[in-house]
């Protein structure tokens, strides 16, 4: 096992990497991932050169696959992590209880006691505690009970906006732990939602004012990589920008993946579609699509992934720009989920917007890292 001076984890379904920047901005070093989605797991390659993914199905493989296939070794691994498939308990889906995709979870559990982390957290829709798919978190719970481990009750549901994320987007955060060890705590939120829609958090405008208007470049319908100047940053976007040190980042990474701004490529719409977008108002849903306005001093409703080739390829909703009559773009998205812009997605539109909806933003699950990473240091 490699030598580090910092507390080792695993990504266990670990999709495009939300959960492992997260996780490596808070002081981890993220050694192993793994997810059966090829194309995540290539695009987590690209991001996390020095951590290890590969492909496989949870239920294939065993603890000690992982370590073999890793840097972990036989060395202490501190904390386990994963957000499984959350799509059969989303209160939009159709919330089947036989989904397989459901049962990633007893996987899951199985690999906390073959790894043997002193933590665990895991991530997943706030449907995971309703109806029948709550039945399914409790038989979780209880498989890593019989494994040794406990884990902090009352189960809370964490916002996005409450940590500087600008998009109203709900989870259930697991936080778990070795019987024995100290209980990590929930993160405090930073940022106040109010119920009359008050905040004091970054907003829209404050992820993406200063990125280029893109209709206005046409080299931008085939291309995905903006290479011009960037308009005047607010502090939010400096931080993602790499223009100012972000003092919660513990991570050392780099500021840049190559040359220019990638997920810049433009989005063709109808005449039609135009027309009804320009007459959606901000705030507002457009009357056909259902797709959501964004307003420039709000917040971003969550951004969904929809569905991969296995269920169909669905697309999900992207919201509209605030003052262009489009969708917005796959660095827009990146912005409004807390990304940095170094990070890459996959250069297919379809496929990049799928990563960014799936995963954890990484700025909610950096909060949540630190709280595990504060018991680990009195444990």
């Amino acid at each position: 096992m490699r030598k580090a001076s910092r507390p080792v984890g695993t990504d266990l379904c670990c999709g495009v990497g939300g959960m492992s920047l997260g996780f490596e901005q808070a002081g981890f070093d993220v050694l192993a991932a793994v997810d059966i989605d090829p194309i995540h797991v290539s695009s987590h390659q690209q991001n996390f050169p020095e951590c290890k993914a590969w492909r496989a199905d949870l239920a294939e493989i065993s603890g000690d696959d992982i370590r073999r296939e890793s840097a972990l070794g036989d060395g202490k691994i501190d904390v386990v992590f994963a957000g499984p498939p959350c799509q059969g308990f989303s209160l939009i889906g159709k919330r089947c209880p036989g989904d397989p995709r459901n049962f990633v979870l007893f996987d899951f559990a199985r690999l906390i006691g073959e790894l043997s982390p002193s933590y665990w957290v895991l991530e997943n829709v706030e449907g995971i505690q309703l109806g029948a798919a709550k039945a399914v978190l409790q038989e979780f719970l209880k498989r890593v009970r019989d494994v040794g481990y406990s884990y902090v009750d009352p189960i809370q549901v964490l916002n996005a906006a409450e940590f500087g994320v600008p998009q109203l987007r709900r989870r259930v955060f697991v936080l778990g732990y070795k019987r024995g060890l100290k209980a990590p705590e929930y993160p405090k939120p930073v940022y106040v939602v109010g119920r009359n829609g008050d905040y004091t958090g970054p907003t829209v405008w404050d992820a993406i004012g200063d990125l280029p208007l893109i209709d206005n470049y046409k080299y931008l319908l085939s291309g995905d990589e903006y290479g011009g100047a960037l308009g005047e940053p607010s502090d939010y976007a400096k931080v993602l920008r790499g223009e100012v040190p972000d003092p919660d980042d513990l991570s050392h990474r780099r500021d840049r993946n190559g040359s220019g701004l990638t997920g810049c490529m433009r989005t063709t719409h109808t005449p039609t579609t135009i027309e009804r977008f320009s007459k959606t108002r901000q705030g507002d849903y457009e009357e056909v699509s259902r797709f959501h306005r964004l307003a420039k001093n709000g917040l971003a409703k969550t951004l969904r992934a929809g569905t991969g080739p296995a269920q169909g390829s669905f697309t999900a909703p992207r919201p509209i720009h605030p003052f262009q009559n489009r969708c917005i773009s796959v660095r827009e998205a990146a912005r409004l989920h807390s990304y940095p812009d170094w990070f890459r997605f996959h250069s297919t539109k379809w496929h990049a917007f799928r990563q960014i909806g799936n995963s954890v933003p990484p700025w909610l699950a950096r909060s949540v890292a630190r709280s595990t990473f504060r018991a680990l240091q009195t444990a």
